[in-house]
């Protein structure tokens, strides 16, 4: 199909030109694939690298991962088809209505003889509505005091181990293991890997920041990637990434691109570093500064050591001068035992003669204190006659109350009332009645009596004359 190209581009110059098939060699008839094909090839040719912008409609993600679609103005729209592979570099992925520029081949889909853009690049519409979204992030993470310098960790001054939160294909990390080799090979070294640009990439950097916090075997943590356009680093402006180093337990270096880009991870950050070569001497010491201070401490520790030699050396001389014969030192010893038995002998004979002083004296006003027990014993015993007199009269004189009052309340008891041969009427409520005209014919009553009760009914309501009438 291709070798028939020439005469395609001869037919489409002259109607281009206005000439007709007549004034030129005439070729055989195209079939439709062979025509498709030619056009795809002719429109690739003529629109290599050329951008298309418009608004993003009809989108659709299959199951492979592809991405269907139509870019369209006012006036008209063109088919676009964004392949597995070209989504993934994408800083964020497309949205329904979105306004962006695309780039890629250009052409004839064959099998339907439509025209349609294979997209290889995405870009927003300028930059300005991705810093506008970056600035407004911005100050809503700088509201809720997530820049704030309180919240900055101290990076451990000798780490044990160190981790890393990017790709493994990234030239960043190269950077740092190249890094901690030259300035410290013993500090263990633990990549957390995760893509670093592309649609939902901010997801998985914070999944794998979340990762290294929970899993809590470092004691510090890099994150970083390498220099790139703005879209390049917006991974590390997306507010999932910002919140998982905000909620991060671990110390964490931001080294993310070159030093004039500057991210929200930066602001975040407890400590930015330039470049990920820089955040890798943040957080490792310089191993030969460790060896000179190393050095610093030896000698240092065998000057005290050789110090310490000497002084040991002239206290022992001292102490030798002053060491004896142990017979020398036994009569000395035995000299000072009698000294100290005739003084604690004095000294307990003299202790001994004032005690029994001392005693003597108290015997003696012991003796002139007894008290008269006979003449208490008698007075106790009066005391005890007239307690009991009293006991006997106050008793009977409370016995006499008592039984006065019981005879009052038995006059005063309802019962004695009842023995008179008078009631007590109850109605259904257990409420005693007093005034006939609270009952109705046909009510119930209870009557109790002196023995026993009964229920009665009203029959009248006859009112009771006079008794004198």
């Amino acid at each position: 199909m291709l070798n028939r190209l020439p005469e395609i581009q001869a037919a489409f110059f002259m109607w281009r030109t206005g000439n007709t098939m007549d004034d030129l060699f005439a070729p055989g008839a195209l079939s439709v694939s062979e025509l498709n094909s030619i056009a795809d090839e002719l429109l690739g040719q003529q629109f290599l690298g050329v951008w298309v912008a418009g608004e993003v409609s009809n989108l659709t993600r299959a199951a492979s991962g592809h991405y269907y679609f139509l870019l369209k103005d006012d006036l008209a729209q063109v088919r676009c088809t964004l392949f597995k592979f070209a989504a993934a570099r994408l800083a964020q992925p497309l949205r329904e209505g979105e306004h962006i520029e695309v780039c890629g081949k250009i052409g004839i889909y064959a099998a339907r003889g439509e025209f349609q853009i294979n997209v290889n690049e995405v870009r927003q519409v300028g930059v300005g509505q991705l810093f506008e979204r970056y600035e407004r992030l911005k100050k809503k993470l700088d509201a809720e005091g997530l820049f704030a310098p309180e919240r900055k960790q101290r990076l451990p001054e000798n780490p044990q181990r160190i981790g890393v939160v990017t790709s493994l294909a990234a030239a960043a990390l190269r950077d740092v293991v190249s890094t901690l080799r030259r300035r410290a090979p013993h500090i263990a070294l633990v990549v957390y890997p995760t893509p670093v640009q592309g649609a939902g990439s901010e997801q998985q950097i914070a999944q794998a920041i979340r990762a290294a916090d929970e899993r809590a075997e470092v004691d510090v943590l890099i994150v970083c990637r390498g220099g790139g356009s703005l879209e390049d680093l917006w991974a590390f402006n997306e507010e999932a990434v910002a919140r998982a180093i905000a909620d991060c337990a671990l110390p964490v270096v931001s080294g993310v691109g070159h030093e004039t880009d500057f991210t929200l991870v930066d602001f975040v950050a407890d400590v930015r570093a330039p470049t990920p070569t820089g955040a890798a001497e943040l957080v490792s010491p310089n191993r030969a500064e460790l060896l000179h201070k190393l050095a610093n401490y030896q000698a240092r520790f065998q000057a005290a050591l050789q110090q310490r030699y000497q002084n040991a050396a002239q206290q022992m001389d001292f102490l030798a001068k002053q060491l004896q014969h142990p017979r020398q030192k036994w009569q000395t010893q035995r000299a000072q035992v009698a000294q100290w038995h005739a003084q604690l002998t004095w000294a307990m004979g003299q202790q001994l003669g004032g005690q029994r002083h001392r005693l003597t004296q108290a015997a003696q006003a012991l003796r002139g204190q007894q008290p008269d027990v006979a003449r208490l014993q008698q007075r106790v015993e009066r005391f005890q006659a007239a307690l009991s007199f009293g006991w006997q009269t106050r008793f009977q004189a409370a016995s006499a109350r008592l039984a006065k009052q019981a005879d009052v309340l038995a006059a005063m008891s309802p019962h004695a009332v009842l023995e008179r041969g008078f009631a007590i009427v109850h109605n259904a409520r257990g409420q005693v009645v007093r005034d006939a005209d609270s009952l109705k014919q046909g009510q119930t009553l209870h009557v109790s009596f002196a023995h026993g009760a009964s229920d009665v009914q009203v029959l009248s309501l006859q009112k009771q004359g006079d008794l004198f009438d």
